[in-house]
């Protein structure tokens, strides 16, 4: 029976033994050929796929981390500015890296090691967010100072770190496998061609089966010039990836270095803010002791027998107490609250007619030299706080030189850009530069350069007030101030004026020489003071002048003052007072008295226009009894 079904020509000859057999040999290289490209293509596949999910997983983590960073940068400005938009900004960026950590887990579940990276960033990144939360809280209740204190001490959290950390541990683990991964798919390829190669040289063996071996042939070919183009198209992807990777990685690393700068110099310009408050604050506390001191040191003089000894420790009390003042005077203008005595001021004349005072000051062994731009442009400053502040530079470049060098000044009209260099306006700018060949100065020296009492200096060489008179002075002008040195190449330090356009103007009008100064005793005045050393010293003061003053230590009470005044010629009050302002008692007291005289008293003079005060003369602390025999003629005889 079984012999009956094999066919003749294959029992009868042996050829066809040998047909047979080359027909199955044919058969089983077809199928041979056919299992390799379903296999090639199957783990073609899964090494693309492999290779896709780690572009994905990196993608997704430098995404991640640039929406921390926008969420952050936009904090940031939100704390700055108050802006709740910027708020909202952040709100949208901490959500959205949210999301993209979910999908990193989703992805990496598949690894172990990978999803406990994830679970660490998941966990840093809500504790991350705490932080930050803390933050905007505080910003949307306006509270700043808070919110400013907060976001510096989440700047450098552990929180941060190890997202960072986790974050390049994540990517450092994705790249390994994307290597091994690219290896294996390199392999499986060589591989796979190497057993078709020989299945086709089989095959061309085979040549008396051609058509059947040839149509499995060309379809084998076909297969593979697909994946072989399909391959390619994933290859001009994956490079695209890559060239987004690179573009992305490097817009972030720029991004944070702006963002740094930018907190540097909020950071700095927030410090000497602070230092200016705190030290015109200072200030102004210094002159209300200094107005008792010298008040009770002028009383005393009157009441003197003649005693020289007395007198002579009088005056030494006199001076000591002027020098304060003077100090007093240098602090309220690193506070930007001395007030200016502004004109149209030619830079080129004014450095032109310092020069002999410099050759003075300086010595023979500085030699100066002044260079001039070839624009005459004219700024607006109080000449002698700038002349003054110009003798300070000089005088600490002959410091750093050691009495021995070159001091060069150089004036250029420049245009700078908003922000351009510090908190400058856009606009024209008169750059004045003293340049020297001193030491130069280290950076931590720069950073705390303008601080008052800040020095270098040996103890008795210097107040370490120099500098930072020179600051308040410039920043009070409307300019700002850079400083360009290192070790051993010199400083420059360049004052960065704004032009004036306008018509040029002169120093306010002085005292009217015909003016009577004539005593006018016998006056009726209210003095309203909080501090009472200063209310009691004003009050002998006037005594002594022969006023009839009354006094009146609580500003809320000045009314019942007042309506316990038969007669009142003058009101005498301080400022800045707690519950009512001076400018506020004058007020409301001038409801019931309409036609009465108001003589303002202060040691902070920030809001002060050439010595008046809402229309009303004003009269600085300290002062003596002739300026305030002066004041009050003047005041009552209007």
């Amino acid at each position: 029976m079984a012999e009956a079904r094999v066919p003749r020509w294959l029992r009868d000859d042996w050829r066809g033994w040998v047909v047979a057999l080359v027909l199955v040999l044919g058969l089983a290289v077809a199928f041979g050929l056919f299992r390799t490209v379903i296999d090639s293509n199957a783990a073609r596949d899964r090494a693309i796929e492999r290779r896709s999910h780690s572009f994905e997983v990196l993608i997704l983590t430098e995404s991640l981390g640039g929406s921390m960073a926008r969420a952050e940068a936009s904090l940031g400005r939100f704390v700055i500015s108050g802006d709740k938009r910027l708020g909202v900004l952040y709100e949208r960026d901490w959500s959205l890296a949210r999301r993209q950590i979910a999908r990193l887990e989703r992805l990496v579940r598949d690894n172990p090691a990978q999803a406990r990276q994830v679970e660490g960033l998941a966990r840093a990144y809500a504790d991350r967010g705490t932080e930050l939360a803390r933050v905007a809280l505080f910003s949307n209740y306006a509270r700043h100072n808070q919110a400013l204190t907060a976001y510096y001490e989440a700047r450098d959290s552990a929180s941060l770190r190890r997202i960072q950390t986790s974050m390049r541990a994540l990517a450092v683990t994705e790249r390994q496998l994307l290597d091994r991964r690219s290896v294996a798919l390199d392999a499986t390829v060589a591989r796979t061609n190497r057993l078709a190669g020989g299945l086709l040289a089989i095959g061309f063996m085979l040549l008396a089966l051609g058509a059947f071996f040839g149509w499995s042939l060309i379809q084998a070919i076909a297969a593979r010039k697909a994946a072989d183009a399909e391959a390619a198209d994933e290859r001009a992807r994956a490079a695209e990836l890559e060239a987004a990777v690179a573009t992305a990685t490097a817009s972030l690393i720029a991004e944070q270095g702006e963002r740094a700068a930018a907190e540097t110099r909020l950071a700095q310009a927030q410090k000497m803010e602070a230092i200016g408050q705190l030290t015109g604050g200072i200030a102004h506390d210094f002159n209300n002791m200094l107005a008792v001191v010298l008040g009770s040191i002028e009383l005393a003089r009157r009441h003197v027998d003649g005693s020289q000894t007395v007198l002579r420790h009088l005056d030494l009390a006199t001076e000591g107490a002027d020098r304060a003042a003077a100090l007093t005077r240098q602090l309220l203008a690193f506070a930007r609250v001395e007030p200016l005595a502004p004109e149209a001021v030619d830079p080129h004349a004014l450095i032109a007619g310092m020069v002999p005072l410099l050759d003075r000051t300086l010595g023979d062994g500085v030699r100066i030299e002044t260079q001039s731009g070839h624009r005459d442009w004219m700024i607006w400053a109080d000449r002698h706080r700038l002349e003054n502040a110009l003798l300070n530079l000089a005088v600490n470049a002959r410091d750093a030189m050691e009495g021995r060098g070159q001091l060069t000044i150089t004036l250029a009209a420049v245009a700078l850009n908003q922000g351009q260099v510090g908190n400058c306006t856009a606009g024209d700018h008169v750059a004045i530069a003293v340049t020297d060949t001193g030491h130069g100065m280290s950076d931590d020296v720069q950073a705390r350069v303008f601080e008052p009492f800040f020095t270098t200096k040996p103890v008795g060489k210097g107040t370490g007030l120099g500098l930072s008179q020179v600051f308040g002075t410039v920043q009070q002008m409307g300019g700002e101030i850079a400083i360009d040195s290192a070790p051993g190449r010199g400083t420059t330090v360049t004052l960065y004026l704004p032009r004036q356009t306008g018509v040029t103007s002169t120093a306010p009008a002085g005292d009217d020489p015909h003016r009577d100064t004539g005593s006018r005793a016998g006056l009726d005045i209210l003095v309203v003071e909080d501090d009472p050393r200063v209310l009691r010293t004003t009050m002998a003061a006037l005594g002594e002048l022969g006023h009839r003053p009354v006094a009146c230590n609580d500003p809320l009470a000045a009314d019942a003052a007042l309506d316990g005044m038969a007669n009142v010629d003058l009101i005498l009050s301080d400022v800045v007072m707690p519950g009512r302002t001076g400018p506020e008692v004058v007020s409301a007291l001038r409801a019931r008295r309409p036609m009465v005289r108001a003589l303002f008293v202060t040691g902070f003079a920030g809001d002060l226009d050439e010595g008046t005060l809402g229309g009303e003369r004003v009269l600085r602390k300290p002062f003596t009894l002739d300026a305030l025999e002066a004041a009050v003629i003047e005041a009552a005889g209007g």
